[in-house]
């Protein structure tokens, strides 16, 4: 029996008991009419899906953030490793297990970041631009230090909105340099530092932090539309002038690049157009790096549903 066997090390046939997260949990009934759990369990270096048989109750949904106590195999379903928990309970107030070991955290120093973020927003140019990316950052601090950057896709970890701002900010920053005929440096840096925030209000997080699943606002309207709406407001306070104001918005509604894949509008200024690249650019290189992570070298990975691909790991 192999305890608190951490994610990322999981094998098949290796028989798990131990402390783990519940990140997801999802009652089902099979074909014949009998309950049980397809849950997702995840730890500081990873997640691994898991399923309960012949299980009523009572955790479900709700309980998705909560620490749980485990027993089970891992076995291999579609190519990948997959827990069948025979046990499972939720922690007790006298059951002893390392919090630190279980919720997944960036790998960054963060106050090292948080202080290249500032730098790079005290170093816009336009002052208009820089104020309202200075006070919005003052107003979402402890979040934006903080939270995930999403519930799974990418960056769903501790500070994980941090490291990919920060990631995208020097990005920005060189590519302002590189494009300097077409680009506005000051939209593009403050854009990309805002184009984000609101997902403090498009989630909801379990008490440890971690995403657990979406507000009704989030669901509602999004993080692209509130974020939109932040700035109008928090421009029309500081008397940004309007078009700055809309320019602002639309990096922030068009950062998803097209309609299908959440985008309110299409980019159509090229600081919306680069900003739109390097939000995908930084999420999909993180998306690479957590699934390479996960496979041998020389092997390719299951279809990453995220990219709509396998991917290979060369040596």
């Amino acid at each position: 029996m192999e305890y608190d066997k951490p994610v990322a090390d999981m094998a098949f046939g290796q028989e798990i008991e131990g402390f783990y997260i519940l990140r997801e949990a999802n009652p089902k009934t099979t074909a014949a009419g009998k309950p049980f759990l397809s849950a997702v369990l995840s730890d500081r270096t990873g997640s691994v899906d898991a399923v309960v048989w012949d299980y009523p109750g009572p955790l479900g949904s709700a309980d998705a953030g909560r620490v749980v106590k485990i027993r089970g195999k891992v076995s291999e379903f579609k190519g990948v490793p997959q827990l069948n928990v025979n046990c499972l309970r939720p922690a007790e107030s006298s059951d002893r297990y390392d919090l630190s070991a279980l919720v997944p955290t960036a790998p960054i120093d963060a106050d090292g970041a948080l202080a290249r973020v500032r730098e790079l927003v005290d170093s816009i140019g336009d002052e208009d631009y820089r104020r309202l990316a200075q006070t919005l950052l003052e107003r979402h601090l402890d979040a934006f230090r903080s939270i995930p950057a999403a519930k799974s896709v990418h960056h769903g970890f501790l500070s994980g909105l941090l490291m990919h701002t920060a990631n995208m900010l020097r990005a920005a920053d060189f590519l302002a340099d590189l494009y300097a005929e077409v680009i506005d440096r000051s939209l593009l840096l403050a854009g990309t530092l805002l184009h984000d925030f609101a997902k403090e209000y498009e989630f909801s997080f379990s008490p440890l932090g971690l995403v657990t699943d979406y507000s009704v606002r989030g669901q509602l309207l999004g993080h692209l539309v509130m974020g939109a709406q932040e700035v109008a407001q928090a421009a029309a306070e500081l008397g940004v002038p309007e078009e700055k104001s809309t320019l602002l918005q639309h990096l922030i509604l068009s950062h998803h690049g097209e309609p299908e894949f959440g985008a309110a509008v299409r980019p159509l200024c090229a600081e919306a157009e680069l900003l739109s690249a390097i939000d995908s650019m930084d999420s999909r290189m993180e998306i690479y790096a957590e699934t390479l992570a996960e496979i041998p070298a020389g092997t390719f990975s299951a279809r990453v549903f995220a990219l709509d691909k396998k991917i290979y790991r060369h040596n």
